[in-house]
């Protein structure tokens, strides 16, 4: 690639994303301990694409194949407990899109993965509470794609893969979940060693999803297997958290443009941008 073409590159907008969406509905209460993330989700859409619909890849859905949101008027899903009762009172009336879901389940299904759709799913905070901050005029239309229960990364990644003439619409692709995401560690104060496990596997996922070095094979066979990443299981007791990052470079297939790493709730955190 010439240096004028890369260039080019970096200059485009982002239309693939993954971000880290924080402690349950806590952004969306100010709460102090999520103030450099609610500030990325505030500034990063100058950063991408306009887009006329978006596409939200949950941690918090998972089904035995590939289920997409296909309710006009999504209601509120409510998949928190224990949170102050504002918590329970957000809303955020974006419409959805069933037609796209007509067109994403037709694109998986010549793909050769069985997919279904999904009317009564509402959002889940996996949507609202990020996108709310990003979108909070609530216009753009929006559905969400579920996770598979085999948690397998190479399904994941094919998943992905199988999503890649959605590069060609004008469409937001968002894997929201988090790079770090281990609750028991949320509620304790990070100790030398926990911050070391943390950081080293942010600095591996970092190299996996940025250095252009790396062959496909290599960054497929690395996340694919992510979990022999050191502080890996810390960082991740379970990976639902990690997976739309997977469904995320299926679809880019490339290395991410960009990494951004913010701080939340005193663990580090990392999003990537790709700009297709």
């Amino acid at each position: 690639m010439s240096g004028k073409t890369e260039q080019r590159r970096k200059e485009r907008q982002g239309s693939i994303i993954f971000i880290s969406h924080g402690g349950g509905p806590w952004p969306l209460l100010n709460d102090p301990r999520h103030e450099n993330l609610i500030n990325f989700l505030k500034n990063v859409p100058a950063t991408l694409i306009s887009p006329s619909a978006i596409l939200v890849i949950s941690a918090h859905w998972e089904e035995d194949s590939p289920a997409i949101q296909s309710n006009r008027h999504p209601e509120m899903l409510y998949d928190y407990y224990g949170f102050p009762e504002e918590s329970y009172q957000i809303t955020y009336p974006a419409p959805g899109q069933p037609e796209l879901a007509a067109d994403i389940s037709a694109i998986l299904t010549r793909d050769g993965i069985k997919a279904c759709l999904d009317s009564d799913r509402g959002f889940d905070h996996g949507l609202f509470v990020p996108i709310k901050i990003m979108y909070p005029a609530a216009t753009i239309p929006c559905l969400q794609l579920s996770l598979l229960k085999s948690l397998d990364p190479a399904e994941h990644i094919d998943l992905g893969r199988a999503l890649r003439e959605l590069r060609q619409k004008n469409i937001l692709i968002i894997g929201s979940g988090s790079s770090f995401h281990n609750l028991r560690a949320f509620r304790e104060p990070p100790t030398q060693k926990t911050t070391a496990w943390n950081e080293a596997f942010e600095n591996w996922l970092r190299d996996v999803m940025t250095n252009r070095q790396l062959s496909e094979a290599e960054r497929e066979r690395q996340l694919t297997n992510w979990f022999d990443a050191p502080g890996a299981r810390y960082c991740h007791p379970r990976e639902e958290h990690l997976l739309p990052l997977h469904v995320c470079y299926g679809v880019a297939e490339g290395p991410a443009d960009k990494v951004i790493e913010v701080e939340y709730m005193e663990r580090k955190a990392s999003m990537y941008v790709w700009s297709i």
